[in-house]
This record gives C-alpha cells, structure tokens and sequence, in this order.
C-alpha cells in the first residue's frame, strides 16, 4: 500500500467516548484512537468531540487520500439523512445533521448508521460472512443490537429504523425491557440479563453459588456476566445451566429470524456472542424445534471477524460501494 491508496475514516461514537481509526479497503485498520464524548454540553461541544477524535486519526496519515467517513452512533437516527434524531445517552444532540456538519468540515461523503447494522455490513464486506448474500447480524453484549443485510446492502425498512431484532418478544409474560415491551431477548439474554439470573439462582441456593460469590468478591450482589463466564470456564455447573439456558432462550429468538429471513448465515459479535459462539452446536441442534423451516439447523452460525473494532470497520464500511456484493452469484454457496 502506498500513501496514494485511498483510506476511509471509521468513527464510532458513544456515550462516554468516540473511536476513530484509518481503515483500507481491504477492511485493515491502520491506526485508531479515542477521545472522551461530552454528552452533556451543547451540540456543538458534542460535535468537537467527534471532530477530535477524527482530527488525531487523519493526523497519523498526512497527506493521506481520505475517501470517505463512515459514522456509528446511537439512534434513533435517521441513515438517509444522518440526522441524530433522539438518542437517550447522547443529550446533547436532538435532531442534529450530524452528516451534514462533518461534510461541510471535512469536504467528504459522510454517512451515519447504527452501530449494528454497520457492523452487519464490515462483516459482509471483510469479515466471517464475506462472499454471502442474506446475512442476520447480532451483537450481543450489554444490550442485543441487529442488522440485515440483503444483497450487500444494509435493510433499513420504510422509516429506516428497521432490524431492532433485540426488542422481538419471545415471552409475552417475560420481565420489562427498557424498550417498553415485555419478554424481548435484550431482556432474557444479554450480558445484564445473564447477570440477573444468576443472582437469582445464586440467593435460592447459596452453596451451589459459592464460586460464583467468591469470584463476586464475596457479594453475591455483585455478580456480573464476566463471573458467570470465569465460572463455566472453571466447570461450575451453576454457570454452565445459566449459560445453557441462555442458549436455549437465543434458539427461540433465532427460530423467528430464520423462519422470517432464513439468512445464509448468521454472524454473532460482541462479548457475550463470543461466549455463545461455545454454544453454536446445540443451538443448531435445537434449531429446528424452534422453526417450521426443518432445514434450519443447516444454517451456519459464525463468530464475527471484528469484535472490540466493530464500530471502527463498521462506520468504514458504510463508505464502500456494495455494487459488487449486490450482484447475484451463480452458485452461492454457505459456509
């Protein structure tokens, strides 16, 4: 690669930093970095903190040829106009063109989406589900966010606040997600809902819990996902049967999404993706329990390429022309 060769610029924002990094078209990222978000001031002050971020990444490369930037930020937001509409950890922005301030400040293309449905597309384009069509994308971690990509392309629906597959009930009499709705599989399956249930099975039975208390520093109160995964790591049976069930409560949501999209693949990213991906093999056992389609445990299930980078080659990938993913293959093939 010479210092000609075009490089787009991922910016990851968050709710307490922003990520930016240099990123080839072969989906390498070459440098990265971070600066603290400020949330709370006025919307200028926000944008100054993304400006930052993005200012020391293109400093790593002068004289670089910049193609594009690529953004993920919390939504809601709207894709084809990158206004940040609303977000509930980024006050500072309400109905701001986000896309529109950073073009005029960087005289580039510059294009916002979730940081889910961006990270759906990296993979699709660079990472585990290259060379594949119909792709269901999941990160699972603190919360469960989505994306699909269809013929290389991002579905974002009518609104463009399509695959929220996070909030898809699967127990209508299920505890309240924070979305409003009961029963979702952000509720019963991400990293504080695991935490959750083995607090819960913890207090009915201290003993059978002693390691996982001991690795809590004693306060059973204090257990979290990461002492559950410690545990099953070490043979706790208590921690393999929280982590078995929440494998079995994802068959149930995964029955939904491919009885409705019967993806190629489907790519797992985040924390608490890579612990299920030890799990892949019974969910596809299970699989077709869950769904009418009795193929449906053929459907491969991979762990993404990017991981703690998502949001870095997801914004990139947003600024990479999916023409040639779009175009039908003559024998698609899964892996």
């Amino acid at each position: 690669m010479t210092s000609s060769d075009p490089l787009y610029l991922g910016v990851d924002i968050g709710g307490t930093k922003v990520a930016a990094g240099l990123v080839n078209a072969r989906g390498e990222i070459l440098f990265k970095t971070r600066e603290p978000m400020n949330t709370h001031g006025a919307a200028e002050e926000g944008l100054a903190s993304v400006q930052r971020a993005m200012d020391a990444a293109l400093a790593a490369r002068p004289g670089m040829q910049l193609a594009g930037v690529g953004i993920c930020a919390p939504g809601p937001l709207d894709p084809r106009t990158g206004i940040i509409i609303n977000p509930p950890n980024l006050p500072c922005w309400r109905d701001f063109p986000l896309a529109e301030k950073i073009r005029e400040r960087y005289g580039v293309t510059a294009k916002v989406d979730n940081d889910a449905n961006a990270a759906g597309l990296a993979e699709v384009i660079w990472g585990a589900a290259k060379g594949n069509r119909w792709v269901f994308y999941a990160t699972l971690g603190t919360g469960i966010g989505t994306g699909i990509i269809l013929d290389g392309r991002i579905y974002h629906g009518r609104t463009g606040a399509a695959a929220e597959g996070g909030h898809v009930t699967i127990d209508w009499r299920g505890p309240k997600c924070g979305c409003g709705k009961h029963g979702c599989i952000e509720i019963l399956a991400s990293g504080p809902a695991i935490a959750a249930r083995a607090r819960e099975k913890v207090a009915a039975d201290p003993k059978r819990g002693s390691l996982l208390i001991q690795l809590a520093g004693g306060k059973a109160s204090q257990i979290q996902s990461e002492q559950v995964a410690e545990a099953w790591r070490k043979g706790d049976p208590l921690a393999t049967e929280v982590l078995t069930e929440t494998a079995d409560l994802l068959t149930i949501w995964l029955g939904n999404v491919v009885d409705m999209l019967e993806p190629e693949v489907i790519v797992f990213g985040g924390g608490i993706g890579e612990l299920a991906s030890h799990f892949f093999e019974r969910i596809r056992a299970n699989l077709p329990t869950w769904s009418i389609n009795k193929r449906s445990g053929e459907t491969p299930l991979l762990l993404a390429h990017y991981m703690a980078d998502a949001g870095i080659a997801g914004a990139a990938a947003l600024c990479i022309d999916t023409s040639a993913q779009s175009q039908p293959r003559t024998n698609p093939t899964s892996k």
